[in-house]
């Protein structure tokens, strides 16, 4: 048999590949890259060849790789590879836009990569629909669009992708008008096989290498993926031979909401007045609107009263009972009737709304129904529901994920890879493992190649300190610490409530250094501050992990308080199995959440190896249950003291 030229080297068959496949491994590593000024690092090389394993016997694998070690050079390889070997390409989901762009971007990773190695790699990148511009909205918003800027005006009349980062500057408010929303008729739209968003799906499924998706979007195509095909429709993404997931600890959110329904509050008073506009509506008509309008707000007001508050969660856990179960049920019977009256006569409408309006109100009442039917059907026990802390919206989603990717991601016996820097405690990976729902898996585990033993220092509480829990003397030890450290700190906290406690502790001291705080600007503008201003300091409780501020802008990271899991929806189900189990909940669930959210925190302060810094966690951690795993989340070798010694002198 003649050797073929698949990809990067010769090969005859499968077997073969492998073997091929760790060589050309070795050798860009050990001596392509060191040409071009790229270090050699084990912990990166090691981490390729465990990931190339996985490929070719196709394990589920569990890859973790601490800060520095190169761990997207290190899984590029081996799936640019796969893909040209299998005739598919290979998936690599990301947790954000921003890292699709980071990989897949015109001087990312990928262009990187491939102008080293002198090779051509097809990437292009699927994102999300809410990225693209709606030919139809556009169409249908004739006055919003008369009152935009000459320079949005511009770029709607020249775009030919109609991809939202082509104009930054675009306020939300603006997009809403214009963005495509889940809400659009595609089936019956006028622009359908030639808008910018089917013109967006066209370009990367001809991708023959790598598809650079985000969390939502690949997890979307695979709930959908065989319901679209039996339907004669085509999925959100081709077929594929592989999936890595990038920062692969962040899947279960994204999976659970794409997996579920929800409701939202605007959207839903946009409907009813819409419909109350309606000219010449007939009586009963409106009469269900008017029916479903009573309902909306008699079950939103009483899923109010069965919240369970909690400033520290984003999503607030929602108490059943009865009452609220005859609302939810009152409200859908609303809701079928208003879609009823919809289908029959909608041509009567079409004056007053047009058929892609119809058809848009039409669905979200079909996705509101079914969210009402899955909260009522047996009491709730088999769905997780909670309303956004964000917008009010409620949601209701699976309980049993697990049996989920089983059936549509584990079963396909393709290799998928989890990837990051935090799957493990201490190299135990139990509880990711059981948190979605795998059981043969392969795993490895490689520190930073860092000297964090000379890079960081940690200080904490000794347990004799009893005023731990004194605000006052917290506050007191803050600003002791910013003004010997000059600013140059991010202070984590676990709750926008903290941050606010923390600015009224602060008011009377005079701070020779600025004060960013979350709750006073938009995340990455704050980011770009902190980085640019040298001594400010960063306060808040979403940025344990995705700020990258290397040099002297960053030199202490503080934590306010441990960050134990608070009443989330999703946690709270795994608390209720655990007992169920017998488990101590606490060991099982609130510790190992815990650790794995300080671990992604303590990584925010040494970036590069030039890095020095120090860590103080103002929470008791010597003497306590949970020492050990707060241990295991340190940068590992880092010197231990006390607050007492410090000393940034």
């Amino acid at each position: 048999m003649c050797a073929r030229i698949r990809g990067p080297f010769e090969y005859n068959n499968k077997e073969e590949f492998k073997e091929k496949l760790l060589e050309w491994i070795g050798d860009v590593f050990y001596d392509i890259l060191p040409e071009y000024g790229y270090e050699v690092r084990e912990e990166q090389i090691y981490t390729a060849f465990q990931s190339a394993d996985a490929f070719c016997n196709n394990n589920i694998h569990l890859a973790e790789a601490g800060l520095g070690t190169g761990k997207t050079f290190a899984y590029l390889l081996t799936a640019f590879a796969y893909a040209r070997f299998s005739g598919k390409p290979v998936v690599i989901a990301c947790a954000s836009t921003a890292l699709q762009e980071q990989l897949a971007g015109s001087e990312g990773d990928i262009a990187i990569l491939s102008k080293l190695l002198e090779l051509e790699i097809d990437a292009r990148m699927a994102k999300d629909p809410h990225q693209y511009i709606c030919d139809a909205k556009v169409n249908d918003t004739t006055d919003e669009v008369s009152t935009m800027s000459d320079e949005v005006n511009e770029w709607i009349n020249k775009t030919n992708r109609g991809e939202r980062s082509e104009i930054p500057s675009m306020p939300d408010r603006v997009w809403k008008w214009i963005g495509w929303d889940e809400s659009m008729a595609c089936d019956i739209c006028s622009s359908r096989g030639f808008c910018k968003l089917v013109k967006a799906k066209e370009h990367y499924w001809q991708t023959k290498d790598l598809i650079i998706v985000d969390h939502e979007v690949f997890f979307n195509d695979l709930w959908t993926r065989d319901e679209r095909i039996a339907n004669g429709q085509l999925p959100i993404l081709p077929s594929y031979s592989a999936v890595i997931f990038d920062e692969g600890h962040k899947i279960l959110l994204p999976a659970a909401m794409q997996a579920g329904e929800h409701i939202n509050q605007e959207e839903m008073e946009h409907m009813i007045d819409a419909i109350e506009e309606i000219q010449g509506a007939r009586d009963s008509f409106l009469s269900s609107a008017i029916s479903m309008e009573h309902a909306f707000h008699e079950f939103f007001t009483n899923l109010n009263w069965h919240l369970i508050k909690d400033d520290c969660s984003k999503r607030l856990s929602i108490r059943i009972s009865d009452d609220l179960l005859k609302t939810a049920n009152a409200f859908k019977k609303t809701l079928n009737h208003l879609l009823m009256d919809f289908q029959i006569e909608q041509e009567l409408y079409m004056e007053s709304l047009s058929a892609n309006q119809i058809q848009a109100y039409e669905g979200q009442i079909e996705r509101a129904t079914i969210a009402l039917e899955q909260f009522c059907r047996n009491k709730g026990v088999d769905i997780i529901s909670w309303v956004d802390g964000g917008d009010g919206s409620f949601w209701v989603v699976p309980r049993n994920l697990s049996e989920l990717l089983n059936k549509k991601l584990y079963q396909k016996e393709i290799p998928v890879v989890f990837t990051s820097a935090t799957l493990s405690n201490e190299g135990d990976f139990d509880y990711f493992i059981r948190t979605i729902g795998l059981k043969n898996v392969t795993k490895s585990t490689v520190g930073s190649p860092f000297d964090l033993e000379n890079q960081v220092v940690v200080y904490m509480n000794p347990s004799s300190n009893c005023k731990k829990d004194d605000l006052n003397h917290k506050i007191e030890t803050l600003v002791s610490l910013l003004n010997q450290n000059g600013g140059r700190a991010l202070v984590l906290t676990n709750s926008m409530e903290e941050v606010r406690m923390i600015r009224k502790g602060l008011g009377k001291y005079k701070l020779p250094f600025e004060i960013l705080w979350e709750d006073k600007g938009e995340r990455g503008f704050l980011v770009r501050t902190f980085r640019q201003e040298e001594t400010s300091v960063l306060i808040g409780s979403n940025f344990w992990e995705g700020v990258d501020v290397p040099g002297e802008a960053l030199t202490l990271l503080i934590v306010w308080q441990l960050p134990f899991p608070t009443r989330d929806p999703i946690i709270e189900v795994q608390r209720k199995e655990a007992r169920q189990q017998g488990l101590d909940v606490a060991k099982t669930v609130d510790y190992p959440e815990m650790g794995l959210k300080l671990k992604q925190g303590c990584g925010r302060l040494i970036r590069t190896q030039n890095d020095q810094g120090a860590i103080i966690i103002l929470d008791h951690v010597i003497g306590t249950r949970w020492e050990s795993v707060v241990m295991g989340a340190l940068p590992a070798g880092a010197k231990i003291r006390t607050i007492g010694e410090v000393n940034f002198n």
